[in-house]
């Protein structure tokens, strides 16, 4: 019963609290405002069904920007239909495009849970805000992954290429 009552009386400066302790964000108030449209057009139409809302990040990012926001179970998913994606034409583009709409709304599921996680252990506002800010925010080497995997995907393609135009100039043929 004493959960019921600090949730009836929870106030939106505590929503936000919370929220900014999750996004962990705090050089980037535009971070925060960005989720907090988010997830209050999430809120508005329920957290039953799938919803879009367009992340350039997510759509550049794939399932980098779910690792890089602790979505682990997301991110596996999406990084395994984005490798099976290169059998369809255009797949892979569609998967981005569907990452960029979709992922936002994965990492607000993940948000929710894990508020729902602290409220049934912690009463003390402070003790949840501060236990979201160590379960909730990001993941800094995820950026340091995406960019080492990129430098080797660009340096695999630069040596085939050259290969392939080292056989060209040997053969004296043209592709």
């Amino acid at each position: 019963m004493e959960k019921e009552y600090s949730n009836a009386n929870v106030s939106e400066d505590y929503e936000a609290k919370m929220l900014e302790a999750f996004v962990n964000k705090p050089e980037d108030p535009e971070k925060g405002l960005w989720y907090s449209i988010a997830f209050t057009k999430f809120d508005l139409s329920g957290t039953k069904d799938v919803k879009w809302h367009w992340s350039w990040w997510a759509f550049m990012g794939s399932f980098f920007y779910l690792l890089y926001r602790k979505a682990y179970v997301e991110a596996a998913v999406l990084f395994f239909i984005s490798l099976l994606s290169g059998v369809i034409p255009f797949g892979g583009l569609i998967v981005l495009v569907l990452a960029g709409g979709y992922s936002p709304f994965f990492v607000y599921k993940l948000y929710k849970s894990k508020k729902s996680e602290i409220e049934e252990v912690f009463v003390d506002e402070d003790k949840r805000i501060s236990m979201m800010q160590s379960l909730g925010g990001y993941n800094q080497w995820v950026i340091w992954l995406a960019g080492v995997l990129n430098v080797v995907v660009l340096i695999a393609i630069y040596m085939i290429v050259s290969s392939m135009m080292d056989q060209i100039m040997a053969t004296g043929s043209t592709y």
